[in-house]
């Protein structure tokens, strides 16, 4: 099930961006095309995973240290 939840965390971190994107750039005077929107969406769905990713190693190596 924690592969199921990472896959539903994901999408709907991405579909948020999109969505979130698609709100707030036109207010900032920024047009771009859904396929690029759909592009910008997914670096940042990359990064992220990618800070997920290293903040969780990070804290498991504190958790590690404090238990030795």
């Amino acid at each position: 099930m924690s592969l199921v939840e990472s896959f539903a965390n994901i999408a709907v971190g991405y579909v948020v961006a999109l969505l979130s994107q698609l709100a707030i750039f036109p207010m900032f005077g920024i047009h771009v095309t859904l396929t690029d929107n759909l592009a910008i969406g997914a670096w940042f769905t990359v990064i992220s995973l990618v800070r997920s990713y290293v903040l969780r190693r990070w804290f498991n190596g504190l958790k590690f240290k404090v238990r030795a």
